[in-house]
């Protein structure tokens, strides 16, 4: 899977911009979501790995 890197960042208010936030949650979707080549499957496998955690 494709698994993004977290910076390290000397000001706090760096830490609180959309990218950064996105990192964790990205690398917690399962490797069947992250791996789905349409735009349309990636879609239905997120809103399926998502429901589960609700």
């Amino acid at each position: 899977g494709l698994k993004l890197k977290e910076g390290r960042f000397r000001l706090e208010i760096k830490k609180k911009f959309f990218t950064v936030g996105v990192v964790s949650h990205w690398n917690r979707l399962p490797k069947e979501v992250v791996d789905a080549p349409p735009l349309k499957v990636f879609k239905a496998r997120l809103d399926r790995a998502l429901s589960k955690l609700v």
